[in-house]
């Protein structure tokens, strides 16, 4: 979904969604892709990441009231936010890494180094968004496929007894996915 045309559509949807909670779908909806980019580019596990992003929006309409507008993006309080919950989650799991092992690296226990997710490249996280997008838009057997191969990294034969069709099959899906996706991100020079 696109996002408010300038600061003071989005300060009115800000705005609306104080008064009534119901609101905040509508920003939900704006944010939802570069949040969940963003929290899944630090992660890197896809159940922690949409368990981090439900996180983070729960988090924001509970606070929602306490959110004053100072003229800065709405979602740099997500990113905010997400890079809070982000930091919390590493610093919970090294501490159960060190309280199962003290010889297990800390790194490898928690997936990213303790600053993750401290520096917020929004350039990045929108060309994650786009593609995220644009994956969205595939046939639903190529997008199924995608997701399986590169989010769930599956093997082409896992998927292919998954989905009960050939390798062969598979194979042809995800190579017709790739181009359909080069071909309309060239488009639109990501």
């Amino acid at each position: 979904m696109k996002g408010p045309e300038n600061q003071h559509d989005e300060r009115a949807l800000i705005e609306a969604a104080q008064q009534d909670p119901s609101r905040f779908a509508e920003l939900y909806e704006i944010h939802f892709e570069r949040v969940y980019a963003y929290v899944a580019r630090r992660v890197g596990e896809r159940s922690a990441a949409e368990e981090l992003t439900s996180h983070v929006f729960q988090q924001a309409l509970a606070n929602l009231g306490k959110f004053k507008w100072r003229g800065a993006p709405f979602a740099a309080w997500l990113f905010r936010i997400a890079a809070n919950a982000i930091a919390d989650r590493a610093q919970r799991l090294r501490r159960e890494a060190a309280g199962e092992s003290s010889h297990k690296p800390l790194e490898s226990a928690v997936g990213s180094t303790p600053n993750a997710g401290v520096d917020i490249d929004l350039e990045q996280i929108e060309t994650v968004a786009r593609v995220y997008r644009v994956v969205d838009e595939l046939p639903w057997d190529q997008r199924h496929v995608i997701r399986l191969r590169f989010a769930e990294e599956k093997t082409i034969r896992e998927i292919a007894q998954q989905l009960s069709r050939s390798e062969g099959a598979i194979k042809q899906l995800q190579f017709r996915a790739l181009q359909t996706l080069r071909a309309r991100l060239s488009e639109q020079n990501v």
